[in-house]
């Protein structure tokens, strides 16, 4: 039966760890028999620019390519840590880049695509920063800035990111359903996938489906699976096969 896989917040460092070996092993493998890949946001834990942040990814982007050379459709959503994604990404990757949310109708279902961070209406702070990061013209300026100091703001947005999620109430850092609900409505959607929160569950609410990707951990993968049947979660081994 035709399938689509929905992955996000693998949150790679580099190619040379773990996740990025299951990562390669899952597209070189499982996702070759998916009707279309989509990558929700926060594939990388941090990317600097094209220009800083291909080196260390090149394994994967090229993987990545390789799927979509197999027949594959890949598609990405920037996430609040791989905002600056941008031509040079896309060319060597092969995945399409999407707006965030998008709405599509998959395996016959109106659904919303979203990375996530939109829904999390209630965390003032972070919506102010995705305010800035959506848009085109910031990710311009940031971008000109020297690679050294894009290194620099990185680090220290990742500390000050730290710290702040000890500080910050936890339920201000998942979504507002309401928020969903209203969105999801405005794009008439039945259905809504995203990621971000790394809180991983099949939500029903009101009537209004929403599943939230898994993030990837040592201890775990998963591949979120869409077809006719509905949907279901499939997890991968440390050499990205699916897992009995």
């Amino acid at each position: 039966m035709p399938a689509t896989h929905v992955i996000a917040d693998l949150h790679l460092i580099d190619d040379r760890e773990p996740a990025a070996r299951r990562l390669a092993g899952y597209l070189a493998g499982p996702a070759r028999q998916a009707d279309a890949l989509y990558v929700l946001g926060d594939l990388f834990d941090v990317w600097i620019g094209d220009d800083g942040s291909i080196g260390p990814h090149a394994g994967t982007l090229d993987a990545f390519a390789a799927l979509a050379e197999s027949g594959v459709p890949l598609y990405f959503m920037r996430g609040n840590r791989d905002f600056a994604v941008g031509a040079a990404f896309e060319r060597r990757s092969r995945l399409q880049i999407l707006d965030d949310p998008t709405p599509l109708t998959l395996h016959g279902v109106p659904t919303l695509l979203a990375h996530g961070d939109l829904f999390c209406s209630d965390d003032v702070a972070h919506q102010a920063f995705r305010a800035k990061y959506t848009d085109a013209g910031w990710r311009r300026r940031r971008l000109a800035l020297p690679l050294w100091l894009r290194r620099t703001v990185a680090r220290r947005a990742r500390r000050r990111s730290t710290a702040a999620k000890r500080t910050k109430p936890a339920h201000i850092m998942d979504v507002n359903t309401a928020t969903v609900a209203e969105i999801a409505a405005e794009y008439g959607a039945r259905r809504v996938i995203h990621g971000h929160t790394h809180r991983p569950a099949d939500h029903l609410d009101e009537g209004l489906e929403r599943y939230v990707v898994a993030d990837w951990r040592p201890e775990i993968a998963e591949v979120l699976i869409v077809d006719d049947d509905g949907v279901t979660r499939r997890r991968l081994d440390p050499a990205g096969e699916f897992a009995a």
